[in-house]
């Protein structure tokens, strides 16, 4: 006999029949494409964005305060869907960021577009961590793959997109269309979800009325956003030692405190203890997070290598970077065949540790190189992290029921997303570090890029941005090492996959 269902959890998966659940995968992909593009659509408009509304010293808050909205609901929005089923959390979610996306358009100033940014975060969040908690509900462990193929498929075209996407509307018609190109978008797949995706009903617990953790919420929200203001600004709006900065990291440990003596005595807590007792979910948080660090390297610093060390274009930088998207998808769609064979752990094993080897090679590429050289190890890298994520997050999704899903789904998103904000301030500080060694002072990249665009005598200024580079890519591979490490000893050998109903 199939073991008794806890509270909450739901008879079967969600849709009503084939047609309904295509419907409900398409509302995935088109809610998972707002999510992708408006992390990229939004970057090469900003000359237009900063000439039409000014404030060029606070613009990187566009991106800043979209990221720690996102990161920061995270757990929130894992909880609640967890608690109410994932389509209302869904459906707000939705509401949330189309709201945001009209009001970005409306903007007049960079205050207020910042602003209406954090509030477009804060309908992100949902959309990020309620989708692929869905995917895994659409489909049993079997056919997972498939629709984690097609959401791994749509983010990597629209990471490919999005810039070009947004430098033509800024360029043709006009900036504000970055976020009204949303409204239909996101209204369709909104639409598809209100009449496709229905909930089994789930069991209740009569006896007592769902509890949210208001306070630990707000806790977690306050913590995230501190710690990741201090990572995200410091040695950009201020010095690493400065005065606002050990405030910033003083306060929020002093709320990492608080979040654990709240949490500690709520009775259903935002971040349950047992994300980080359970071995095989622990493990996961901690590769995923050096995951996010290490996509760092590439996606931060390869397209600056490509334009001041290769010389190449703008455009043609980005084919480098972007090739891994290609192989990417490809990898974790046939993933399947692995970790059916040697299980979900040794597969993510095989992926980082054949990604720790490839980080390792970038330094020693030739100087200056083809261009073909790093577009050669970012479509390996593509094809190894796809075999190293996907059955990670399959995997640990696998090992909880419906109740439990979409905490445990936004707590490794969390950690990754946190790790990405992390190695973007750590790497940072090495990059400048190094070739403030290498010219005899200070410096950092974005002065040292523009002076070789200005025409300034280049070879010890490529140099220069090559070491910095390089080193950059070796700390990536630490990163890649450590994540390989938590696997073979923190990791279980076998992920207790749980069999329920549904699968």
């Amino acid at each position: 006999m199939p073991a008794a269902r806890p509270a909450g959890t739901p008879a079967g998966a969600p849709g009503n029949g084939t047609r309904g659940r295509r419907a409900v995968v398409a509302a995935l992909m088109l809610a998972m494409a707002l999510a992708a593009l408006d992390s990229t659509i939004i970057s090469t408009a900003v000359p237009q964005i900063v000439a039409d509304l000014g404030g060029f010293s606070v613009f990187s808050w566009l991106f800043s305060g979209y990221l720690l909205a996102v990161t920061v609901t995270l757990p929130v929005y894992g909880k609640l869907s967890d608690t109410f089923g994932r389509k209302p959390v869904l459906i707000a979610g939705s509401v949330l960021f189309l709201a945001g996306s009209l009001l970005c358009a409306t903007a007049w100033n960079m205050g207020a577009l910042i602003a209406f940014r954090i509030v477009q975060g804060l309908g992100g969040g949902a959309l990020q961590g309620t989708v692929q908690t869905l995917a895994a509900d659409l489909y049993p462990l079997q056919e997972r793959p498939r629709i984690q193929a097609k959401l791994s498929t749509v983010w990597a075209t629209s990471a490919v997109a999005g810039p070009a996407l947004g430098g033509v509307l800024a360029a043709y018609a006009d900036w504000r269309w970055i976020f009204l190109v949303n409204l239909p978008i996101g209204v369709l797949a909104l639409w598809l979800i209100v009449r496709h995706l229905h909930e089994p009903a789930r069991e209740r617990d009569t006896a007592r009325r769902p509890r949210i953790d208001w306070a630990g919420a707000l806790a977690v929200f306050a913590c995230g956003g501190v710690l990741l203001t201090a990572l995200v600004q410091g040695g950009v709006a201020w010095d690493w030692l400065s005065a606002p900065s050990l405030a910033l990291f003083t306060t929020g440990l002093a709320l990492i405190a608080v979040v654990v003596a709240v949490e500690r005595r709520a009775a259903e807590p935002i971040i349950p203890g047992w994300v980080w007792r359970r071995r095989t979910i622990a493990a996961v948080n901690l590769a995923l997070g050096a995951l996010g660090l290490l996509m760092v390297a590439p996606t931060v610093f390869l397209p600056t290598y490509a334009q001041a060390v290769l010389g190449l274009a703008p455009i043609a930088a980005g084919f480098v970077l972007s090739v891994w998207t290609l192989s990417w998808p490809v990898s974790a769609a046939l993933s399947q065949h692995v970790y059916r064979r040697i299980g979900f752990r040794n597969t993510a094993m095989l992926g980082i540790g054949t990604a720790t080897l490839l980080l390792l090679a970038f330094p020693f590429l030739p100087y200056p190189g083809e261009p073909w050289q790093p577009a050669l190890l970012m479509l390996l890298l593509g094809g190894a992290l796809g075999l190293f994520q996907l059955p990670l997050i399959i995997g640990v999704q696998s090992t909880v029921g419906w109740a439990e899903r979409g905490t445990t789904t936004a707590s490794v998103l969390f950690c990754r997303q946190t790790g990405q904000t992390v190695g973007a301030a750590l790497f940072g500080a090495v990059a400048n570090g190094v070739l403030a060694a290498r010219l005899g002072g200070s410096g950092d990249l974005d002065s040292v890029t523009r002076a070789l665009d200005s025409g300034a005598p280049a070879e010890h200024l490529r140099h220069a941005v090559a070491d910095a580079v390089h080193a950059v890519y070796l700390g990536a591979a630490c990163a890649a090492a450590l994540a390989f490490l938590v696997l073979l000893f923190v990791a279980p050998r076998r992920f207790p996959v749980l069999k329920t109903p549904a699968e």
